[in-house]
């Protein structure tokens, strides 16, 4: 009896390791499903970014518009590395997990069928103590008890040595896919910050390197209506205008009007100073006859 219960504290060691296997391992499969699929969303909300960031560009001057650009190809390419990162997680990690539900499930049917033949044991035992209890006389009843216990016990001490060597191969196989797993993870993740970090750096500089200075120069000409050097079109008057120079002081309207009046006479001038040659050149004959000056 006493083989027995020892055989019964080894199952339960077996039950527990195998318990605490299927439970552990099936929170880990979740969590890091979970992981992955955050990680899908992350790279799906930072393609979402980089369309954004292109669209904006296109609305900015010619600094911020090269820019942002090359600003979201680096931010795109990050996404790529990220899109790896999920298939890698997915095919070392996850899958590897999933696995260990079929490989849990065939242990513990190994240790139903084991349990199975202990209680087979078990109830020989109690039934070779029954007859002796009731008739103790009875050889023969009793040799065939003993020899069905004895039986039983073979079929028990068989199964269990099996059941060990399973369980120690499961134990030792659970470890190493342990070790293998977390390692593929932690290499997929050091993989994708590494490459992460190489492209970052060069948007850093990217946007470290962004002349302020020449873009506000370019927005505030346009804001007093003068093209950019980078944009730089012709402009185009709809009403011709004449050519008047730019530095003419404004006159006052008085002055103005003298000058006005001071061009107008120092024409009439001109013309009577030709009319007057004219007549020294051409003598014209007197009509009245009265040598009367004519009105200018």
């Amino acid at each position: 009896m006493s083989i027995v219960l020892s055989r019964n504290s080894q199952v339960r060691v077996m039950e527990n390791t195998v318990t605490n296997a299927e439970k552990y391992f099936g929170q880990f499969c979740s969590l890091l499903a979970a992981y992955t699929r955050k990680t899908a969303r992350l790279r799906d909300k930072a393609d979402q970014l980089v369309k954004q960031l292109i669209d904006f560009s296109n609305t900015e001057n010619p600094e911020m518009r090269a820019t942002v650009r090359n600003f979201a190809e680096d931010l795109a390419k990050v996404q790529d590395y990220r899109q790896a990162e999920v298939e890698r997680l997915e095919t070392k990690v996850i899958h590897p997990l999933k696995l260990y539900g079929a490989h849990i499930k065939q242990t513990r049917a190994e240790i139903k069928k084991f349990k199975q033949e202990q209680k087979n044991e078990i109830k020989q035992l109690e039934k070779l103590e029954k007859l002796r209890q009731k008739s103790p006389s009875d050889r023969q009843m009793i040799s065939q008890a003993e020899t069905s216990v004895q039986r039983a016990s073979v079929d028990a001490s068989r199964t269990t040595h099996q059941l060990e060597e399973m369980i120690d191969t499961f134990q030792k196989q659970k470890l190493k896919d342990l070790q293998k797993i977390f390692s593929d993870f932690v290499t997929i993740e050091m993989v994708f910050h590494a490459k992460a970090v190489e492209v970052y750096s060069s948007a850093f500089q990217s946007l470290d390197s962004y002349d302020l200075e020449r873009d506000l120069e370019d927005f505030r000409a346009k804001t007093h209506g003068v093209y950019g050097h980078h944009d730089a079109q012709p402009l185009k008057d709809t009403i011709p205008s004449p050519t008047v120079p730019w530095s003419v002081p404004a006159v006052p309207w008085s002055l103005a009007g003298q000058s006005t009046q001071t061009a107008i006479e120092s024409q009439r001038g001109d013309e009577e100073e030709s009319t007057d040659h004219s007549a020294e050149e051409d003598p014209v004959e007197d009509l009245t006859g009265q040598g009367q000056t004519p009105h200018p």
